[in-house]
């Protein structure tokens, strides 16, 4: 048996492409999809935050899971080649650390 020829895939970027910088990033999901909202988070002052958010992007639970299985494998070549990247302990609802 013979696998199919595999097709030519040609990258175009289309005109209304844009690169931005995110550092907040919320999830929801339903049955149909996953929807991940990216912003910025900015702290004026110790007690106000604000997030600008300026992109969202539907995914389909298949696209989703695909995009979780490529950042975990870039995420385990980063810490191989750079060391282990630490995330900053969060309060929880109750106040304890979360690691």
């Amino acid at each position: 048996m013979t696998n199919p020829p595999q097709p030519k895939i040609t990258l175009v970027t289309s005109d209304e492409y844009r690169e931005n910088y995110a550092n907040s990033i919320q999830v929801r999901a339903n049955l149909w999809d996953f929807f991940l909202m990216f912003g910025k988070i900015n702290q004026t002052s110790p007690d106000s935050v604000s997030i600008e958010n300026f992109q969202g992007i539907y995914l389909s639970p298949q696209q989703a899971k695909a995009l979780f299985n490529v950042l975990q494998q870039n995420l385990q070549q980063y810490e191989a080649a750079f060391g282990e990247i630490r995330l900053e302990p969060q309060a929880g609802a109750s106040g304890d650390l979360i690691q």
